[in-house]
């Protein structure tokens, strides 16, 4: 599984953050961990509320 950071940032020290955030790597132990703490599927849904009002 790859994640890939998106960075959003003003400040170039976030931005560097961000990037070297690509060069961690996670166990299979480190992986076990965090599907216990927060299983797939207990996350979902939409980032944001209804966005309806908002013209694009």
């Amino acid at each position: 599984m790859t994640v890939v950071p998106i960075p959003g940032t003003k400040r170039v020290r976030y931005l560097e953050e961000n990037v070297a955030a690509t060069g961690v790597e996670i166990t299979a132990e480190g992986l076990a961990a965090l599907e216990e703490a927060v299983p797939r599927d207990a996350v979902g849904g939409d980032r944001y509320g209804d966005m309806s009002r908002i013209e694009s």
